[in-house]
Formats: structure tokens, C-alpha cells, sequence
């Protein structure tokens, strides 16, 4: 045993005393990992002295003073002494002794070289955690001016007092609850709570009571009778000693679209000053801008832009003001005096330009031309501008010179604040975020690429074509028009309008130009980290001799290279890595089976192998197929998978045959040209040669014969005449027989007779036909070959020797097998192994060891990690019910999986066969466990997320195995390994738990067979999980199944840990609240509660999910935390690349180390349906080329998924991984992102490692998602801190992440917008798609998604991100929306789809639709059908796609029977009034008011602009009034304002007609009768008296529909903006009522397509093949889903 692992000593450390003296009984006090409270339990874990050493020097108390609150225990250590003091809680104390403990022994660990000393703590590793952990601490002083009460010295280390400083920070931290959001106010309660820390340790006396110094919250007694309390108590303290009242001194924000402005102030000024430049330039018609240039005059008119560009500092200073005028009190008065004069500055700039400029024109005036005093007046303009733009010349210097800018941020110099106090305020985050200046030339170069052509782009084919067209308008003089024309004999109005959709165009297209660079840099990018170069089968043969190689350079520690990370090593490893991935000069040599890198990659690749079996994505006949058999029969190579060596041995034979008489050297030569036909070659030999020795009697005449052919042809072969020797024609002979020999052996039942006629016939073959000298029965018998006394022998050869092993013999039967394989495979087996997923997995993670990811430490050195998953209520395990549950259409959840996952179903069916089922029958009664496994393993479940997490610990348990086995242990267990595992079964499982329970926690496999124990503390030291099940505690309250669930999760997965919020009534309304941390006890075989930390209120003071996360995040572990969400998957083979990743740490990327690293997603959904695969798609173009390019070259990446690991201890010192304000941060993520950025971190992105993920799979779920998005990405650009990134250099993060009447006008306009919908946005994908499944692949993909409706769906889903982002942009208020993740097979109703679609989609149709209709009946291009196509047809896409997409994209959408009963339940739904508690569900009317919700919440300015927006339907009014026959061709505003009579008339007949039905329909109906016929009598009249007497025509009635619909319309919207003051007044109820018959009216226009569809035959069927093309591209019965068939168990 190594010295490092031997058993724990007795003797204490010269740092405390053991605690041995009183160990507590285990059994009494749980324990988390290690049980510190008992250093000498038998704990595989305390194996390491590292542990023992963090321990003892926590007991080193020594002399200090003993804390008066308490009885002092000797066993007591440091944290029980700060506990005592200052009153943390004892459970709070615990958690976080094993948490200093654990991260202290496991940096000790990692000490390179080694500490002297294994038995003590080393200074430097305490003194290195204590400076990460209070950075942010020291930092918050520095910017303060504020002394730090640490009270080190780095010349005299004090170990005591850097763990009692580290210890206090921690138990803050451990009991902040909500305070761990705000690290600055942990800070201030540190700063004083360490002073209190120092007089007790200095031996202050108090100079009150003359006794020693006690803590000052020890006088409020109130604060220590409640642990807990203390915290609290620290602020109240703290804020109480404060005589005068202390103004707002932070960032104050105010949430106003006007953000958008202000956030992002330098791009509006970029567009807007080019814009300003190109026209001016773009007037004089010239052909290129720089020969317009040349004119003295146009060279003054762009300097307009400065009027401009003052114009727009002026505007940003007033917003400055208006955003933060609460800010200034008696403390910030400077602050105000700044915004003063900074408004009062740029209002002078204007000025100051209006002088200087018109001084130019008068000169000119004055000389009547441009003479050297006009030039002079030029130059002394610009010399004014120059003054101006100083400042931004300035910054870009420092852009230029990044360091200079961060050393004048980063330094807290004085004369700092007053050089910067005019530009910026004085904040602590946001500042020193310049990158390094290879990063900045990579980041502007970028930039300036895409603007360059952007701007080249808008200058030639959006700006130049206009002008010819508006100075011809301009010149039109005395023009009629057909409405009343405001602005008298000008047409500017009609210029103005024929720019806007241009200069919207302008403003918009930035997005296309970065699609489209983002795709070609990041395939660049792609192409150069070697992604997709293994993609398939026939690839993965290419390499495969490789992998070996590439799995010990990559995978297998090697302690040399831990050693330098210098530019020698690094391009050592470069080269290492070249030959490696091409093959370049055999980097290794050949691999033989007795290697001990063999034997380890064999180990590695089977444990895949097995867990894909495991995971029933392959079947048992695959397993033989792909697996890596361990050396048997005395095989002299290494004995590649059967999947690789097809048609190998063929290939081989047919070689010989066609060279019969060449040399054995040249035959050879051709053979080993290949190395698996050199192996199988060699394989088969050996493997002929063995099985004919077994099954031959060895004390038999036989088995000598064929023992001495067989030496024979080895010593022909050592002396290179086999071709002499021996005919190779006789070799197919040889071969058939062979083939039919291993036919008989792997039968059920085996004919020994059969076996001795075919052995006949083979020595009959060799005998005769074999040997090219034919021998004589003498020779033979002479030679060994034949029997030497015939009488002796009774009957024929054979026959009595042959002695087939026992059926049981597994070892033997398999490698029967295999080599029947070898022999009989003709074909490529490029469709092994058959299911997708498995093929995808093989690729990739084959794929990812030939690119460049650091070098794995041994287990014991790598950085410890947790993952971290929040939980509330979602599905854990699917219960028997939930499987047999039908729905409406007879689909129940097993038969949809059935169907989806058809090969794993069988899959599974032949693992339970072998397991001992009997019938299907069983899997309802002795496998149902088994079976809702299957099934949750294939939902987005919390099993199925769990499942994937602890391939981690499986992972790392098999490493240290590797880590620390010799090559002896290595050799003998994989012989032992291989013979168990044959023998028992082909997963390898030997193991006591049930077959159920290995399945769900992995921890069984056939390597755990060789571990020794100090793997399990090994892994446990490293790694952790936490699933922070928010309501645990209730559910076990309640019963709930999600409970039992739950318990057997952590009863099945030992590294499991589950966090919840425990809720304890005291008295009768009074409750306590509590982090509780439990986990199961395999000895006491029950739930046992570790931790229970006290919380000061409830838990949910924000955002649920990262208030969940925060309260849990106490009980993670080690130097990282990756984020994992409920739908996620893990998988073995990317498990084993973690500590590879952890690595990432080490390494510089540009001036920063990383802290949060970012990783790779695959979304494993996309294969469920058509939709599930776009959104795959979509989300995969994402997650690895959009983030790649956001990484580099830009920088600017942040964290927007949960597979991210976070660098832990950066992040508990500064907000933590999440942020929880309500509303503001319901997209909690990447706030994360923003506070790294901010606070100076760095995010990359890697690759060579992925985790899968779970996306909505049915679009009322994917758009609820999508709503959900769009709102969190409006309410991050209305955010300060997306307001401090904008103006701290890092403004283009903001920008990446937001996905977001002439003939020849109109052609050029609609391009732009077949542009923007089509080719460019999906660039990305198709991009992806190339580099990483080829470019064929990719088109065909891209052209199959096209015919199944992509477009349309794309085309919907643009329409929900710009519904709600420009809601919350406008009116904030964004919710979070549960979107539920299940399965999607059943129809969705009609009003559902109504509900959720009517305001974002359906209704902005119906109004461009109204638009489209108008342009076509009166417009003069119109009047040519193919001008108005060719124009319009974009529109009308959008028109049908947001109209149609909820149906096309709904199972049986077209279905007339469901359409009908869908109409039936949509009238009812909106006629239903409902009480008081009806739902937007049952009620239209609770709808409604849930819709307005938006206004309820906006502020005075969000109202104004929804009415200014709302004004737009007046429009069709105005414009379709003088169209009517009673205009009589007249354009005065009279007929516009008449027409409103129109107006007021349609209210006074419905106000009129709704008193009458709630006065006389229930009693009187005969009156509301009377009255409905007055009404209509008195229509009747009306329109007889205009036709008569007027210009009226009776058309008019239908196209004053279009002018007076659209009216009402807006005013409901308008009415809604002033419901406060209107519910109060009768005239509410008319406008429920007209807005209901609207609603009825649009339900009405949407579902007459869709009736119509369902009416046509054939339209069900084709959109059940768009739908489900996926499926049945995979020969799936989708069919059978859709109609509603019984499930096949």
C-alpha cells in the first residue's frame, strides 16, 4: 500500500490535539462525504493523509480564548470556536468543516510536486484558497479606500488565522440565505465581523466593562437567542450606528423602453450618422461616394452630422438625468451637478456647431464661391469638431491599448476619479473588462468586416436607388391626390413614407450581415478545432487503430506532462497531436495484446460498450460486434471490434489466390498494408488453431496430428516458405469447411456426429489438396500426419476424440462467435450499429479524442467538482398509470415510446428475456420497474437526468481504478474480468443488487468487479450531486409518489445528495424555514438528514428556479459547479473527458483564466417529430456555432445554457451562478454571464465534450418557451447591467445575442425581406450542418426541412419572439411560463390555440392581411397580377404561416370531425361568462383581462406609445373614405370627419341593442324583439334615403367594412390603455361586448381555412407525413398513433 493511501493514524498533527479522545458515535451524527467527526472510521476516503492533515489543523485551537456563551469540548476545532463566538448555527458549522476540509485536502492533493510533509497542512495551499476566497473582499476595500481587517502578513503566515478568516467568510456565507445575491453586503458584514474577530484575538479589553472584548452582536441578545439571527442582526447593528440618513449611491433603475436607446447609445449614433452621411453623399447621383466627395459642398453638408451627433449626446444626457435623478442626495450632489452640466454641454455643442457652420455658408455667400476664407471657416469647423470628438478619440486609444484603460480602472487612485469623473460614474463592477490586444485585433477586425460591409450593402442598393425616385416626386408639382392632402402643393409626406420600410430595412439588416460572417468564421473555427472529421462508420474504421493512442494521450494520465506547461511542451503535444490524428511516422507502435495500453483501452471502450447495452440502444448480437474481446485463446494481436474486421479475412483470401507463386515477404507485405487484415489474419489463425486443440481430446492420436500440422505451418512461416510449402488454392476449400464446423458449434443443440464428418472432411482437404508435395500414407504417419497403427484404430478419424465444451461455457461459445464473424462477414457493416443515437455517440466521442483538449491529471489531482440541479415538481419516475393512461385518442405514453424508440423497445425485450422474463405479461408485475425506467430514461424526467449525472462518479471510480492499478493488476484482472463477464451474462453484471437497481444507478459494471475500495473515496472526494428538490419536504408531508420516487433515486446513486426547504410551523401562523440537506444511509437501509441550516424568512422572495438553486448551492462541493436543468442527459464516454475539462482552468485564454467554461449541448429530441426537429436545429446552430463565434473571436459569450461549469469559489464571493430579482431576471442564466463579464471573469467554449438537453417538442410548449425567451431578453435590455456592459467595450454581446410606391422600390424591398426570412437566417444551421455531417448531407437536410413546412414554422416562431419582446420592451411585466416538456401527440382544441396565438399571431395577420387586401384593390401597380405577386407573395407567406402554423403543426389539425367539435368548444368558450373564479381556460372574458395584464403593470410612457400605435388602424379609415361613392371624388377633411357619424352611429346601435338585452331579454323578449326590428327597419331607411339622395353606392356598404372594422378595433385597444378610468362608467360593458364580437369575428376568419382544409380529402394524411416525416423516414407506424391503436403490452 503507497503511502499516500495507508490507514489513518492515531497521533494528532502538530497543529491540535486528536479528537479521538471523545469520538462521537457515528450512528448519531450523519455525515455528508467524510465522517470528519470520526477520523479513524473505516472510510475509504480517510485513506488519505491530505484529509487527516486539513482536519487536525482546523483542532489547532491552542491557546486562544475560550468562548463564553458555550461549554468547550476538547474535540472542538477552529469553526466550533467562531461559532461559538459570533452564534452561527451548529448544522451551518458542520457544513462548512467538511466543505474547508474537503477543498483543502483535495488542493493539498494537487500539489505539484508533493509537500514534504503529507501529514501536515501546507501554508501555501491555505493562503492561496484564503486570497481567491476574500479577492472580492480586498477589492471591495480598495474601492472604498477602506483598510482590509485581515491582519496577514505574507512574510510571517499565521495557518490559524488564515483559517479563522477563511472559516468566518464561509459560515456568513453558509447562512446568507438571499444575502449570497448581494456579495458586497457579505463584504460589509465580513469587514466588521472580522474586526470583531481581531480584538478578540488581539486580546482587546473592553473599555466599558474592563473584561476582554466580546462581539458586538453578543449585546444584542435578541440576535443570539434564534440562531440564525446573526446576520441580520450585523446589519441592523451596523445601519443603527448611523446618526444621519444616507442617500442612494448605487445604480437606480428606472425600466423604460428609452433603454434601448441608452444602453446601446454608440450603435444608434453609428447608424444614425451613416445614415445622415449616405444620403447627403448619395444626393448628388454620382456613381461612386467618393467622386460625390470631391464637391466642396457636399463636404460641408456631411458636416451636418455633427448637429447630428451633438443632437444625440444631448438626448442621451437628458436620458441620463431623467434614468438617474433619484441617485442624487446629499451624499451624490456631485452626481447631479454632472448631469447638469453635462446636458447644458451638449445643448452648447449645438450651438457651437450652428455658429461655426453658418459662418461657412456666409462666407461662401459673400465670395460667391469657395475661397481660401471659406476654406479657412472649414478648417477652423473642423478644428471645433475635433475638440468634440476628443473623447471618443481618446477611447479609442485606450481600445487600441487595452492595458493602459484597465490599469487606470483597476487602480483605486484619486487622481483617477477626478481624470475619469466627467466620463463615467464610479461603480465597482464593470470595470477593467478590456481584453488582451490579440483579442481586440481579432474582435474589431470582425466588427469592421461586417460594418464595412453593411454599410457598403446600404449605400449602394438601399440608399442610391432611392434618390432618383424621391427627387422625382419632390419635382411632381400641383399633384391631385385621392385624400385630403395636409401640407399644400409639397410631396415630402410621400417621400417620407416611401423611406420609412427602407431606412426600418437599414436599421434591421446589421443582424444578417452577422449571421452570415458568425457562419463562415465559426466553421473556420470549426474546421481548424477539427470538429466532423469522424462523422460515420466508415470514418470511425479510418482511425480506429488510433484510438488506443489518442484515449492514453488524451484520457490516461501521464505524470511527465504535469510537470511543464512551457512553449516546448505545448508544441510537443502539437506534434504529438498531428501524427496522432493522421496517422504521420506510427506515433506509437503496433498494439499487441499483451500491452498493458491495450488492456486499459479495452477496459475503457467496453465499460462503453456495456452501457450502451445498458442503455438498450444496442442490442446483444451489436455488443459482440462493437466490444473489444479480452486476450483468450493465446491470440497474438490485438483483438479489434468484429465491426472493424469485416469482409477483412475475404480480402485476405481472395489476395492469396491471386498470388499464388510471389514470395511470402511480398504477400505479407500486401496483407499488413491493412493492419485489421494483418490482425484478423493473424486472429483467425490463432483462434482455428485453438478451437480445433479444445474440441480435440488431448491424449488422443487426433489431437497430436493436428498439433503437429499446426507446427508445421508455424515453422513454414518462421522461415518465410508458405507459399512454398503449402497450395493457396485450397484456402476457400479450408475456409467453407471452417464456416460449417462454427455453424454446427453455435447451434442450440450440437450433433458430435456432424462435428466428426466435417473435422473428416477438413483433414481430407489439408491432407490432399493442402500441402503442394504430395506425401505418401507412410510419409504421414512418418511425419505425425496420419495415425501410425491402423489396426489400432476402432473405425473412423474422429470419431472418438471430439469433446465439445459444456453449453455453459460462455468464454468458449462467444468466442465461437466471433470468429464465425470473422470468417462469414461479406459485408461493410456500415449500418452497425443500427440505431442513430448509438451511431451519433460512437462519432463524436471518437471524434473529440483527436482534437485539442488539455491533458487529464490522475483522479486524485483533478479539481473536485458538483453538479447542481434544480427540481420543483416535474415528473421523476413515469408510474405504472401514467404508462396505460390513454388519452382522447386511445395513445397511451408506453405505446408513443414504443413507437418513437422501436429498435430500443426490442432492445429492452431481449435484455429482460435474459434476465428472466417469461412472457410480456411480466413486465406489468416482476420487471415494472425495469419498464418505467425504460420509459422515464426516454421522457425528460428527473431519473433520466440523474441517471446522466452519475456517469460522472462511474467514470471517475473506473479512472482511479486505471490511475493506480499496476500493469500486473491490469493484465490479470482483465483475464478474470473477461471470463466473468462471459460467464454470467453479456452486460458483465455480477452484482446483488436487482437488475432494476443497476440499471438506474450504473454503478455495477464489469470493471467495478476489479476495484479495491479506494476508488469510492476517491470519487467521492471529487465529485458530487445535488438535486435541489425545492418541496421535498411537503411532498414526503403529503405521500406524494414524487417523494418514494425521489428516495430511491438516492437509494440506488451513493454520490446523490438532495436539498430541500423544510417548512416548521411554530404556533398558529408563525413559521420557521430551513435548508435541509438528506441523503440515504446504505447501513441504516433508510433517509438520513445531514445538515438543516435555519433561513430567515421564506425561501421565494424572486424567481423560484435560482432562488432553489441558491439555497442548495451551500451544499455543493469543490473548486467547480456545473449547472445541470431537469432536461438534461449525460453520457458515459463524456463523462470520462471531464477532469480534461476541469483542466481548462489552468489555461490563459487571451489576458484571463476562465471562470466559466462553456459546453457543448446536443438536443436529443429532434427526433420525435418534424417540429421536435427543427427546434433541434435551430437550437443546435446555437449552441455550438453561435456560442463558438461568441467566444471567440468576440469575447462576448455568456452564459446562456446549463451544461456550464462555473469556476466555484469566483462565483460564491460574487452573486453566485444565478440572479433572482422578480421579473427582471426571469432569464436567470445569463445574468450569470453579465455579472462574470462585469466583475472581470472570462467564458470560453468547448467542444470536445457535450451533455445532452430536452427541448420542447409540440409548438403551444416550444412558443410558450419562446414567449418566455423573448420577455427575458427584453427585460436584459432594459437592465443595468446590460446598460454597464454597453458602456464598458463589451456592447456587441448584446447585439449577438438578439435573434433578434415604384416598381423598382417595391422589387428591391421585397428581396430584402425574402433575404431577412429566408436563405441568411438559416445560414447558420446549414453551415453547422456541413462542417460537422458533411455538405451533401446538410443541402439534403435543409431541402427536406423546407418541403416539411420549416419556413412556415420559423416563419411563426419570428412572430413570437417579436410579439413579446416588443411588449416587454415597451410594457416590462415578462412571467415565467411552465411549458411542461412531456410528450406531444394528442390535438390541441381550437380555442387553446386561439388563446394563445390571438394577440401575437393571428390578429397582426388578419391587420397585414387588411393591408395586402387595400394595396390589391387600389393600388395602380396592383393592376398587374405578376408585379403585385412578385411583390407581395413574402407577405402573404407571413400571412398563411402565422395563421396557419398552430393547425399545420397540431396532430389531426385537419381532421373535420375535431374541427367541428373545435368550433362547437370555441363558441361555447366565448359566450361563457363564468364567477368570480373561473379561469382564461373555461371563461373568454377572464381571457381578455389576463391579456391587458401588460398595461396594468406600464408606466405613463409605455401607455402613450401604446396609444400612438394603436392610432395606425385610423389610417385605413382615412385613407378608404374618400374611396367611397358617397365621397363624391372629394378630398376635404370634411368627408374624413363625417365619416366618423358612421362611427358613432355603429356604438349607438350596439349600446342600444345591449340595454335592451339586459333590460327586456330575460323578462320582456317581445320588447327586445320590437327593438331589434326598429333598429333594423331604421338601417333599412337610412341606406334607402343615401342611395336616393346621395352619391352612395350600395358596394360601399362592404368597403366601408375595411375602413370602420379596423376603427373599432382601435378603439378597444385605446379603451383597454384607459380601463381605470372607463370600468368605473356603463360604457365598460359595451366594450366587452364589441370586443367579444371581435374576438368572435377573428375566430371566425381563422377557422375557415382550416374548416376548409378538413374538408378536402387527402389534407389529414399529408399533414400527418409533414408532421411526423421524421419518424417515418425511420419506418415507423405514426400512423397508428394518429388514428389511436392499442398499445403493444
Amino acid at each position: 500500500m503507497s503511502l499516500r493511501q495507508r490507514p489513518p493514524a492515531a497521533a494528532g498533527s502538530q497543529y491540535g490535539v486528536n479528537r479521538s479522545s471523545q469520538p462521537p458515535n457515528p450512528e448519531e451524527e450523519a455525515y455528508n462525504i467524510i465522517p470528519i467527526h470520526n477520523l479513524i472510521a473505516d472510510h475509504p476516503s480517510l485513506r488519505y493523509p491530505e484529509v487527516r492533515a486539513a482536519a487536525y489543523a482546523l483542532r489547532a485551537v491552542g491557546s486562544l480564548r475560550k468562548p463564553p456563551f458555550g461549554a468547550w469540548h476538547e474535540h472542538m476545532d477552529l469553526l466550533d470556536w467562531l461559532g461559538l463566538f459570533f452564534g452561527f448555527q451548529s448544522d451551518n458549522v458542520r457544513n462548512q468543516r467538511e466543505h474547508l476540509v474537503l477543498h483543502l485536502a483535495n488542493a493539498q492533493m494537487r500539489l505539484q510536486p508533493p509537500p514534504d510533509n503529507i501529514d501536515t497542512l501546507d501554508p501555501g495551499v491555505l493562503r492561496r484558497f484564503r486570497r481567491k476566497l476574500l479577492s472580492n473582499y480586498s477589492a471591495w476595500c480598495s474601492f472604498l479606500g477602506r483598510k482590509s481587517n485581515v491582519w496577514i502578513r505574507d512574510s510571517a503566515p499565521d495557518p490559524r488565522r488564515e483559517l479563522l478568516y477563511t472559516g468566518l467568510y464561509l459560515l456568513i456565507w453558509g447562512e446568507s440565505a438571499n444575502l449570497r445575491f448581494m456579495p458586497e453586503c457579505i463584504s460589509y458584514i465580513f469587514h466588521h465581523m472580522a474586526m470583531e474577530l481581531n480584538r478578540i484575538l488581539e486580546d482587546y479589553i473592553d473599555e466599558n466593562t474592563g473584561q476582554p472584548v466580546l462581539p458586538s452582536i453578543s449585546a444584542l441578545g435578541v440576535f443570539r437567542s434564534s440562531s440564525g439571527q446573526w446576520i441580520w442582526g450585523v446589519i441592523f447593528f451596523a445601519l443603527s450606528s448611523k446618526s444621519k440618513h444616507v442617500g442612494k449611491t448605487g445604480f437606480v433603475e428606472q425600466r423604460s423602453f428609452w433603454n434601448l436607446f441608452r444602453s446601446f447609445d454608440r450603435l444608434w449614433v453609428m447608424l444614425i450618422l451613416f445614415l445622415q452621411a449616405a444620403i447627403i453623399v448619395a444626393w448628388e447621383g454620382k456613381e461612386y461616394p467618393w467622386q460625390a466627395l470631391e464637391s466642396r459642398y457636399v463636404q460641408v453638408r456631411v458636416l451636418t452630422v455633427f448637429f447630428t451627433w451633438s443632437a444625440l449626446r444631448l438626448l442621451q444626457s437628458l436620458l441620463d438625468a431623467g434614468m438617474q435623478y433619484s441617485l442624487i442626495s446629499r451624499e451624490t450632489l456631485w452626481l447631479g451637478v454632472r448631469m447638469v452640466m453635462k446636458t447644458v454641454v451638449a445643448a452648447g455643442w449645438i450651438i457651437v456647431f450652428a455658429v461655426f457652420y453658418a459662418r461657412i455658408w456666409t462666407q461662401e455667400n459673400n465670395d460667391g464661391g469657395w475661397t481660401s476664407k471659406g476654406n479657412a471657416r472649414v478648417v477652423n469647423f473642423l478644428e471645433v469638431a475635433l475638440v468634440f470628438i476628443l473623447p471618443e478619440l481618446l477611447a479609442l486609444a485606450l481600445f487600441i491599448v487595452p492595458w493602459i484603460r484597465n490599469f487606470l480602472e483597476e487602480k483605486n487612485w484619486r487622481i483617477f476619479y477626478l481624470l475619469s469623473w466627467w466620463f463615467q460614474s464610479r461603480i465597482f463592477v464593470g470595470r477593467g473588462l478590456r481584453e488582451g490586444l490579440v483579442d481586440n485585433i481579432k474582435y474589431s477586425s470582425f466588427w469592421i468586416l461586417v460594418l464595412a460591409t453593411k454599410f457598403s450593402f446600404s449605400y449602394f442598393l438601399q440608399i442610391k436607388p432611392m434618390v432618383a425616385p424621391s427627387k422625382a416626386l419632390l419635382r411632381i408639382k400641383n399633384l391631385e391626390y385621392e385624400w385630403h392632402e395636409f401640407f399644400d402643393n409639397s410631396n415630402r409626406l410621400a417621400v417620407g413614407l416611401l423611406w420609412l420600410p427602407v431606412v426600418l430595412m437599414y436599421l434591421m439588416d446589421l443582424n444578417i450581415w452577422y449571421s452570415i460572417y458568425s457562419s463562415f468564421y465559426g466553421a473556420v473555427v470549426g474546421l481548424f478545432s477539427h470538429l466532423g472529421e469522424i462523422r460515420n462508420i466508415q470514418q470511425l474504421r479510418l482511425r480506429f487503430q488510433f484510438f488506443a493512442s489518442a484515449i492514453k494521450f488524451n484520457l490516461m494520465p501521464e505524470e511527465q506532462l504535469l510537470h511543464g506547461r512551457g512553449m516546448r511542451n505545448r508544441f510537443n503535444d502539437a506534434i504529438h497531436r498531428l501524427k496522432l490524428r493522421y496517422g504521420l511516422g506510427r506515433p506509437y507502435k503496433k498494439l499487441e495484446s499483451n500491452q498493458v495500453e491495450a488492456t486499459k483501452f479495452a477496459l475503457i471502450w467496453n465499460e462503453i460498450i456495456s452501457i450502451f447495452r445498458e442503455e438498450d440502444i444496442i442490442n446483444d448480437h451489436e455488443v459482440e460486434l462493437l466490444e473489444l474481446p479480452q486476450n483468450s485463446w493465446n491470440v497474438r494481436v490485438i483483438r479489434w471490434p468484429c465491426l472493424l474486421l469485416c469482409n477483412e479475412l475475404l480480402l485476405a483470401l481472395s489476395q492469396a489466390k491471386e498470388l499464388v507463386d510471389a514470395p511470402d515477404k511480398w504477400l505479407w507485405y500486401k496483407i499488413c498494408k491493412n493492419e485489421y487484415r494483418r490482425c484478423v489474419v493473424i486472429e483467425a489463425y490463432d483462434s482455428i488453431k485453438h478451437l480445433l486443440l479444445q474440441i480435440i481430446k488431448f491424449d488422443t492420436e487426433e489431437h497430436s496430428i493436428i498439433k503437429v500440422l499446426f507446427q508445421e505451418i508455424d515453422h513454414s512461416l518462421g522461415i518465410e516458405k508458405f507459399t512454398k510449402t503449402f497450395k493457396m488454392t485450397a484456402l476457400p476449400q479450408i475456409h467453407l469447411k471452417l464456416i460449417s464446423l462454427l455453424k454446427l458449434l453455435n447451434e442450440p443443440k450440437k450433433d458430435p456426429n456432424k462435428v466428426v464428418n466435417i473435422l473428416q472432411a477438413l483433414y481430407e482437404i489439408v491432407i490432399r489438396n493442402f500441402f503442394k508435395d504430395q506425401r505418401t500414407s507412410d510419409q504421414l504417419r512418418e511425419d505425425g500426419l496420419a495415425p501410425r497403427n491402423l489396426s489400432s484404430s476402432t473405425g473412423l478419424l474422429f470419431e472418438n476424440a471430439v469433446e465439445l465444451p459444456d453449453a455453459n461455457n460462455g468464454t468458449f461459445y462467444r468466442q465461437v462467435r466471433r470468429l464465425h464473424t470473422i470468417l462469414t462477414s461479406r459485408d461493410s457493416m456500415n449500418n452497425i450499429p443500427k440505431n442513430l443515437e448509438a451511431r451519433r455517440r460512437i462519432a463524436f466521442f471518437s471524434n473529440s479524442l483527436f482534437m485539442n483538449m488539455p491533458h487529464a491529471p490522475q483522479v486524485e489531482k483533478m479539481m473536485a467538482f458538483s453538479v447542481l440541479t434544480p427540481y420543483y415538481n416535474e415528473e421523476v419516475l413515469y408510474s405504472k398509470e401514467q404508462l396505460r393512461t390513454e388519452n382522447e385518442d386511445g395513445i397511451s405514453i408506453l405505446y408513443y415510446l414504443q413507437t418513437i424508440y422501436d429498435d430500443e423497445w426490442n432492445n429492452f425485450l431481449e435484455r429482460m428475456k435474459r434476465e428472466g422474463m417469461k412472457d410480456k405479461n411480466d413486465l406489468w408485475i416482476t420487471k415494472l420497474r425495469d419498464l418505467r425506467l425504460w420509459a422515464s430514461f426516454r421522457g425528460q424526467t428527473l431519473t433520466r437526468t440523474v441517471r446522466g449525472m452519475m456517469y460522472y462518479y462511474r467514470a471517475l471510480k473506473m479512472l482511479a481504478y486505471l490511475d493506480s492499478a499496476s500493469e500486473k493488476d491490469i493484465e490479470e484482472g482483465s483475464h478474470e474480468l473477461g471470463s466473468v463477464r462471459r460467464n454470467n451474462s453479456i452486460d458483465g453484471f455480477n452484482s446483488e443488487r436487482s437488475p432494476s437497481s443497476r440499471s438506474l444507478s450504473r454503478a455495477s459494471s464489469s470493471v467495478s468487479l476489479l476495484f479495491k475500495g479506494h476508488e469510492y473515496g476517491t470519487a467521492l472526494m471529487k465529485y458530487t450531486y445535488v438535486v435541489a428538490c425545492q418541496i421535498y419536504g411537503s411532498q414526503k408531508a403529503k405521500k406524494d409518489p414524487h417523494a418514494e420516487e425521489i428516495l430511491y433515486l438516492m437509494e440506488h446513486n451513493e454520490a446523490l445528495r438532495v436539498a430541500y426547504v423544510d417548512e416548521v410551523l411554530k404556533g398558529r401562523d408563525e413559521k420557521e424555514y430551513y435548508s435541509v440537506l438528506v441523503k440515504y444511509d446504505q447501513q441504516l437501509q433508510k433517509e438520513v438528514e445531514i445538515y438543516r441550516v435555519k433561513l430567515p424568512g421564506p425561501l421565494k422572495l424572486g424567481e423560484g428556479k435560482p432562488e432553489n438553486q441558491n439555497h442548495a448551492l451551500i451544499f455543493t462541493r469543490g473548486d467547480a459547479v456545473q449547472t445541470i436543468d431537469m432536461n438534461q442527459d449525460n453520457y458515459f464516454e463524456e463523462a470520462l473527458k471531464m477532469r480534461n475539462l476541469l483542466e481548462e482552468y489552468r489555461t490563459y485564454y487571451g489576458i484571463r483564466k476562465p471562470t466559466i467554461l462553456g459546453v457543448r449541448e446536443h438536443i436529443f429530441t429532434g427526433s420525435v417529430s418534424s417540429l421536435a426537429w427543427f427546434m433541434s436545429a435551430q437550437e443546435t446552430s446555437f449552441v455550438t456555432l453561435g456560442q463558438r463565434v461568441l467566444a471567440n473571436p468576440l469575447k462576448i459569450r455568456m452564459h446562456y445554457g446549463h451544461p456550464d461549469v462555473f469556476d466555484r469559489f469566483w462565483f460564491l464571493t460574487r452573486g453566485g451562478i444565478s440572479k433572482a430579482s422578480r421579473v427582471i431576471n426571469i432569464s436567470e442564466d445569463i445574468f450569470a454571464g453579465f455579472n462574470c463579464t462585469l466583475r472581470g471573469g472570462n467564458v470560453t467554449h468547448h467542444e470536445y465534450i457535450q451533455v445532452g438537453k430536452g427541448r420542447d417538442v409540440g409548438l403551444n410548449q416550444i412558443s410558450m418557451f419562446e414567449a418566455k425567451v423573448a420577455s427575458g431578453n427584453g427585460e436584459q435590455v432594459l437592465s443595468r447591467d446590460v446598460y454597464r456592459l454597453g458602456h464598458s467595450g463589451v456592447e456587441g454581446s448584446a447585439l449577438a445575442d438578439k435573434s433578434s410606391n415604384n416598381k423598382a422600390l417595391g422589387t428591391i424591398l421585397n428581396q430584402q425581406f425574402i433575404i431577412q426570412l429566408g436563405l441568411f437566417t438559416a445560414l447558420p444551421m446549414i453551415v453547422e450542418n456541413s462542417l460537422e455531417h458533411g455538405f451533401l448531407a446538410a443541402i439534403w437536410d435543409f431541402i427536406t426541412m423546407l418541403l416539411q413546412l420549416s419556413s412556415v414554422f420559423y416563419t411563426f416562431s419570428m412572430g413570437t419572439r417579436t410579439h413579446f419582446f416588443g411588449r416587454t420592451i415597451l410594457h416590462g411585466g415578462a412571467k415565467y411560463r411552465a411549458t411542461g416538456r412531456g410528450f406531444v401527440v394528442q390535438h390541441k382544441s381550437f380555442a387553446e390555440n386561439y388563446r394563445l396565438y390571438a394577440r401575437s399571431h393571428f390578429v397582426k395577420a388578419i391587420e397585414l392581411g387588411l393591408i395586402l387586401t387595400v394595396y390589391a384593390a387600389y393600388s395602380v401597380i396592383a393592376t398587374d397580377t405578376f408585379v403585385y405577386i412578385a411583390m407581395t407573395i413574402t407577405s402573404w407567406f407571413l400571412v398563411v404561416s402565422w395563421i396557419m402554423a398552430p393547425f399545420v403543426f397540431n396532430p389531426s389539425g385537419f381532421d373535420w370531425l375535431k374541427t367541428v367539435d373545435d368550433f362547437d368548444d370555441f363558441m361555447n368558450w366565448i359566450w361563457y361568462r363564468g364567477g368570480v373564479f373561473a379561469k382564461a381556460e373555461q371563461s373568454w372574458e377572464k381571457w381578455w383581462n389576463e391579456e391587458q395584464d401588460h398595461l396594468r403593470t406600464t408606466g405613463l410612457w409605455g401607455k402613450l406609445l401604446e396609444i400612438i400605435l394603436d392610432l395606425r388602424f385610423f389610417f385605413f379609415q382615412y385613407g378608404i373614405v374618400y374611396q367611397l361613392g358617397i365621397a363624391a371624388n372629394s378630398t376635404s377633411i370634411a368627408v374624413y370627419l363625417l365619416s366618423w357619424i358612421y362611427v358613432v352611429v355603429a356604438v349607438a346601435i350596439s349600446l342600444t341593442i345591449a340595454y335592451a338585452r339586459d333590460k327586456y331579454a330575460a323578462k320582456d323578449h317581445i320588447y327586445y324583439r320590437l327593438v331589434q326590428f326598429l333598429v333594423i327597419l331604421l338601417v333599412i331607411i337610412v341606406i334607402v334615403a343615401l342611395l336616393e339622395f346621395t352619391h352612395f353606392k350600395f358596394v360601399d356598404l362592404f368597403t366601408s367594412l375595411l375602413a370602420f372594422v379596423p376603427t373599432g378595433w382601435g378603439l378597444i385597444l385605446i379603451a383597454q390603455v384607459f380601463r381605470p378610468f372607463l370600468r368605473r362608467t356603463s360604457a365598460w360593458e359595451a366594450i366587452i361586448s364589441l370586443a367579444r364580437l371581435y374576438d368572435i369575428m377573428f375566430g371566425v376568419i381563422v377557422m375557415a381555412p382550416v374548416a376548409l382544409l378538413s374538408w378536402l380529402p387527402g389534407f389529414q394524411s399529408m399533414q400527418t407525413r409533414i408532421l411526423f416525416n421524421e419518424a417515418f423516414s425511420r419506418g415507423l407506424h405514426i400512423s397508428q398513433i394518429v388514428t389511436g391503436k392499442k398499445s403493444k403490452v
